[in-house]
């Protein structure tokens, strides 16, 4: 069973990437692009460690729920640090000059 919940994680962690890549090949401009990577990625990479740290339970021993804890740490930090670093990526992008897409009359 916790094999079967495991891989189900696993599924939608692959397709979050994968959303996030047809958003990243998919949209017109820089800060879109950022977007949809920061966001899929985020929750992609999310569920990732999310389905290792369960994984790792398999005998619930405490050396096991150790490892699990470590690595839903990293979790966390993940979850702090990649939108703060798309933040920061899209303010100097902001800064240089970067001009946002702009859709044009007569165009769909």
């Amino acid at each position: 069973m916790l094999s079967f919940i495991v891989a189900l994680v696993l599924a939608a962690a692959v397709f979050f990437f994968a959303v996030g890549t047809l958003g990243i090949l998919r949209f017109p401009d820089f800060y879109t692009r950022l977007h949809a990577a920061g966001k899929c990625d985020t929750l992609a990479s999310m569920l990732a460690l999310f389905a290792v740290a369960l994984f790792t339970l398999q005998d619930w021993t405490f050396a096991e729920l150790l490892v699990s804890l470590k690595i839903l740490a990293i979790a966390g930090f993940v979850f702090i640090a990649s939108p703060t670093a798309c933040h920061a990526i899209t303010r100097a992008a902001l800064v240089l000059g970067v001009e946002p897409w702009e859709r044009r009359e007569g165009k769909k």
